[in-house]
């Protein structure tokens, strides 16, 4: 799974930023709407004098600052030169420019993310919501990913006129509009095989479809109206990772979990569904998909919601201070001589119950070592060309721990190690949460037939590093 404390969160910042403008929040008693900033503004024209707050470009950089797309949104043009200044920063201070998802250049506030390699930046020349234009950028990088199967520069330039049109969609002028996979999926058709022999063969390159989808218009856009499967089902998956921290003397500084709640909902009609848990209390910083209402969660923290069809991530929480790690990594080394020996144990520290499979330890060699000799007695032990040592354990056994052992060569002049390495450790357990999170029941309304439930959930490490 990728790296999910990378997206910002999937969801939940509105992605209607005219709606928290104060000015904005005025309804008109004759028509009982709210009222746009254009109807606004026509209605009392000295009340909206503030510039309206949205997006004005969005670029797509190759991993070499090539500027692969260019979508202008609105009437102020922007120029290419933005995206030159924009990699002579991120060159000239790769680590800052890392943790600045936003920047103010001399002439416009630029949002960035970095997908595959692939770099989205938007530019606005007037204040608004950070998050909205992180948020926006993080649902395109998505939807892309999902149309295209994967992000890189030759599916980008091989795609690029889907991707003109799913951002014509998913913004206008400026304004994030329809953001929702299942809608987009049936206003462009993904591209396929046939599709790209049809507009070879036709000259027809549109894959937009000639109808607007019922589900815009309705008041549950995220989901198709009219929905028939042959067999109903709906299948929840708990999602955590472990972010841990161990110094030097094995002293646990920081154990917390980031957790995901993923519906692959196949149902047909407009179900009602109700999800609860046994210990809700233990979640922090919880993030909703725009599906869910809000008063059951804050009342009786149950997540009641008319689900999208398919696939989708319905919540993120956050369970802080853990007390235990799954497994223990113990790494001793003592340099003399110009010679460092390298011993290093892997086992269980609390047993999950369940079998801890992919086990990975890596860390980097520094820079004096010249050369390294290392082997194990369980798994396999490979240096790459960047000097990196990774060693692959997969399934821990139980009659033994495993261990890697062996020398690294400094380089001449050196007696003793100066720096450290730091081990990253990688695992994934199937059939358990660690933060303890247990799903109470999921009960299923508007159903024109009984629907199969499934349950299941997975821990896998995210940020665990050990320090020598």
């Amino acid at each position: 799974m990728s790296r999910l404390h990378q997206n910002y969160r999937f969801l939940l910042y509105p992605l209607y930023p005219w709606l928290q403008h104060p000015k904005l929040l005025q309804v008109d008693s004759e028509r009982s709407t709210l009222l746009s900033p254009r109807n606004l503004q026509e209605s009392n024209p000295n009340s909206f004098t503030d510039p309206i707050d949205m997006l004005q470009c969005i670029f797509l950089l190759s991993d070499s600052g090539e500027v692969m797309l260019e979508k202008q949104l609105t009437g102020h043009r922007v120029d290419r030169s933005i995206c030159a200044w924009f990699w002579e920063q991120s060159i000239s201070q790769p680590d800052s420019f890392k943790g600045l998802p936003v920047i103010a250049s001399p002439t416009h506030y630029l949002f960035h993310i970095v997908r595959e390699g692939i770099t989205f930046l938007a530019c606005t020349q007037v204040e608004m919501p950070p998050l909205m234009g992180i948020e926006f950028l993080c649902r395109v990088a998505d939807v892309l990913s999902d149309y295209l199967g994967g992000l890189n520069e030759d599916v980008i330039k091989d795609n690029f006129v889907i991707v003109y049109e799913l951002l014509d969609e998913m913004i206008d002028n400026g304004f994030p509009l329809t953001t929702e996979p299942n809608i987009l999926r049936d206003m462009i058709s993904p591209p396929n095989i046939v599709s790209k022999m049809l507009s070879v063969v036709t000259g027809n390159t549109s894959n937009v479809s000639d109808t607007l989808p019922g589900a815009t218009s309705s008041c549950v856009p995220w989901r198709t109206t009219q929905l028939k499967h042959s067999n109903n089902d709906v299948y929840v998956n708990l999602i955590e990772e472990i972010d841990t921290i161990i110094n030097s003397d094995g002293v646990l500084v920081k154990c917390e979990i980031f957790g995901l709640v993923e519906v692959n909902s196949h149902l047909s009609g407009i179900p009602d569904l109700t999800l609860s848990f046994a210990n809700p209390s233990i979640m922090n910083d919880v993030q909703f998909h725009p599906c869910v209402r809000f008063r059951p969660w804050e009342s009786e923290q149950i997540l009641s919601f008319v689900p999208p069809d398919g696939l989708f991530k319905l919540m993120s929480y956050r369970v802080k201070k853990l007390r235990n790690c799954p497994i223990y990594v113990k790494p001793q080394l003592s340099s003399d001589s110009g010679t460092c020996r390298v011993n290093v144990m892997v086992g269980i520290r609390n047993d999950p119950g369940k079998a801890i499979d992919s086990v990975v330890v890596q860390f980097q060699l520094p820079p004096c070592v010249t050369s390294a000799n290392l082997t194990a007695n369980h798994g396999t032990v490979n240096i790459l060309a960047d000097k990196t040592c990774s060693w692959s354990i997969g399934r821990i056994p139980k009659d033994k721990a495993p261990q890697m052992s062996g020398t690294l060569v400094l380089e001449e002049g050196l007696e003793q190690l100066q720096v450290r390495p730091t081990f990253q450790v990688g695992f994934k357990i199937m059939g358990v949460a660690l933060s303890g999170l247990k799903i109470g029941k999921l009960d299923l309304k508007n159903l024109p037939t009984p629907a199969h439930k499934g349950f299941r959930a997975q821990t896998e490490a995210g940020f665990y590093e050990v320090r020598s």
